[in-house]
Order: C-alpha cells, then sequence, then structure tokens
C-alpha cells in the first residue's frame, strides 16, 4: 500500500479563459472544482492506476467536507483531520489563446500542536500496512518546520520508504531525515538551494553536489517539458514522453511521484519505473482537472516514452 501524506489540503478551481484582461471582466468557458494538495493529488492518480493506497490530511469547513465529497466520489481512502477554520481555494487560471497556467492560492487552516501529533498518530497506524509513503506540499500555518522530519522519521522506523515532495524550509528541515526520494522541479530546486544551473551539465552538477552535501539516496528532478532527471547512487537518467496537447497541467509533476512510487513497489527498475512516471504525468495534461488521467492515455503514452542514462557513478 503507498500512504499518501498531505498536511495543507485544498479545493482546485480550474478557470477555462480565452486570455487574462487586466482591469476588465472576464468570464471563464468553462469552471472544473477538483482535489487539491500535493499529497491527495497523488492518492488520486494512484487510485487511477489500480494502486493500493491510502491518505491523510488534514481538512477543515465547507472546502473540506466538499474535498471529502470529491475523494469518495473518486473512490479515494482518506482520513481527515479535522481542524478549525477553512480549507484554503487554489484557482488555476488556463488561459487557452496562449497555453498559459497560472494559479492563485488562499491561505487556509491554522493547525496546533496537538493536531500535529494526532497526525503524526494516524501516519503511524497506517504505515503497518504501507511499503512506500509520499509526503507532499507547504505546510500549514502553525505547523512547525520539522513535521516533515518527524514524520520520515516514523515512516523509517516502521521501514516504510518514503518519497518527498516540497520545497523550501520545510524540505531542508526534512533532509536529516534520509528521505529515500527527493523531488523538486527545477524552480523549486533553484530556491531551496539558492544555485541557479543554467544547462543540462550545470543541473547534472548542483543535484549531485546536493546528495553529497546531505547524504541522499535519491534525487529526481522535474524540467517541465524536457521531462525529468533520475539521480541514482548507480546512475542518472534523462526520462521523456512525447509533447502533449496541454489541456491543464496542474497535478502532473504529482502523478510523476504517483507512479514512479507505485512501479518502484512492485518492484521495477529505475528505468521501467521512470517510464510511467513520465507517462503519467503526461496523461495528466491531457485532462480538465487538477491530477486527473485516464489508464488508457497512461498505457498509450508509456509505449511511447524513451529513458536513457545521461551519467555512470562508479563508487569508490
Amino acid at each position: 500500500m503507498i500512504l499518501c501524506i498531505n498536511a495543507n489540503a485544498a479545493i482546485d478551481i480550474v478557470l477555462f479563459i480565452d486570455r487574462f484582461r487586466s482591469g476588465e471582466t472576464m468570464r471563464p468557458n468553462r469552471v472544473v472544482t477538483g482535489v487539491g494538495g500535493k499529497g491527495l493529488d497523488t492518492a488520486l492518480v494512484l487510485r487511477k492506476l489500480d494502486a493500493p493506497v491510502q491518505a491523510i490530511s488534514f481538512a477543515a469547513g465547507y472546502n473540506g467536507q466538499m474535498l471529502a465529497d470529491l475523494l469518495e466520489e473518486r473512490d479515494v481512502p482518506v482520513e481527515f483531520i479535522w481542524v478549525p477554520g477553512e480549507t484554503r481555494t487554489a484557482h488555476v487560471i488556463v488561459e487557452t489563446d496562449f497555453n498559459h497556467h497560472s494559479h492563485i492560492t488562499t491561505s487556509g487552516y491554522t493547525v496546533t500542536a496537538q493536531d500535529c501529533d494526532t497526525f503524526k498518530k494516524s501516519v503511524c497506524q497506517h504505515a503497518l500496512q504501507a511499503s512506500w509513503a509520499i509526503i507532499g506540499g507547504t505546510l500549514p500555518g502553525g505547523a512547525p518546520v520539522s513535521l516533515y522530519r518527524d514524520i520520515i522519521a516514523l515512516l523509517h522506523q516502521n521501514q516504510v520508504q518514503v518519497l518527498v515532495d516540497c520545497s523550501g524550509q520545510p524540505a531542508l528541515a526534512s533532509l536529516p531525515a534520509a528521505p529515500d526520494i527527493v523531488k523538486m522541479n527545477q524552480e523549486e530546486f533553484s530556491q531551496t538551494f539558492q544555485n541557479h544551473p543554467i544547462s543540462q551539465v550545470g543541473w547534472l552538477g548542483a543535484v549531485r553536489e546536493v546528495m553529497h552535501r546531505f547524504h541522499l539516496h535519491n534525487f529526481v528532478l522535474t524540467c517541465g517539458r524536457k521531462g525529468l532527471l533520475a539521480f541514482t547512487p548507480q546512475a542518472t537518467y534523462l526520462a521523456n514522453a512525447p509533447r502533449q496537447q496541454e489541456v491543464n497541467a496542474a497535478g502532473s509533476g504529482d502523478a510523476v511521484s504517483a507512479a514512479l512510487t507505485y512501479r518502484l513497489s512492485l518492484g521495477d527498475s529505475w528505468e521501467s519505473a521512470l517510464r510511467w512516471a513520465v507517462a503519467a504525468g503526461a496523461a495528466v495534461v491531457l485532462t480538465e482537472g487538477t491530477a486527473e488521467c485516464q489508464m488508457t492515455d497512461v498505457e498509450h503514452i508509456h509505449a511511447q516514452t524513451s529513458v536513457q542514462m545521461v551519467e555512470t557513478i562508479h563508487s569508490g
């Protein structure tokens, strides 16, 4: 079972407009309401991949109940830790004339130390059935920056492998707990480590330096339309899927996390797991909802993916 851990839940409202016109009244052509928050988005994709999954998340208020209903409709098992306040709203603005995607996110609930203790107890209970866990997204107000580090330590005590997908101070605080995979996009990497490479060679060196500095096992760097780089102790891989006609790219990176951990949990090699990861990420952009995909699309794209070794690591 894959355990999906989400601290900062959201409702995603995707607004499709022709183009943004500052100072004007705009009416969207379509509005799609969906699941938000990295951890919950990975659970959504895992359900589409027919993987055994359990999600854990804080939630609050009317939006939290709406989120619970959306996940129930999609048959995603989730345990909510309910707190006072309101679950945040994330607006995704899709400008169809330019294929631009913008995000405007509100603030949400605030949690207490007791809430975080309850959250960690839930993680420990579900960890007994899990082989992998995905921790994703920002922290809510009131949560200590060490929350993800504490959760990774608890999961490792239960022999659960962990992929963490976050940035900034929560990411830096989590690294001493030695997550099995750290995942970021290029912008998040630059912001977190204050390093701004401009070439593939530069990125290879920058990520390897960070892995050495923090004693990390594996690192996945998503590079938008250029695919992703996966750094392992043995080699570095570049994985790509054919470019798709994007409808809504929100949640594409979460699909990568979901498919990668699931295929690794099945015993796939890194090369095989990466093919499924980039295929799932590409399939998500074909749908209007956040982190929505169809297995038929994943399978079709999977047959067209490529994975090549760009570095071989020689130990000793």
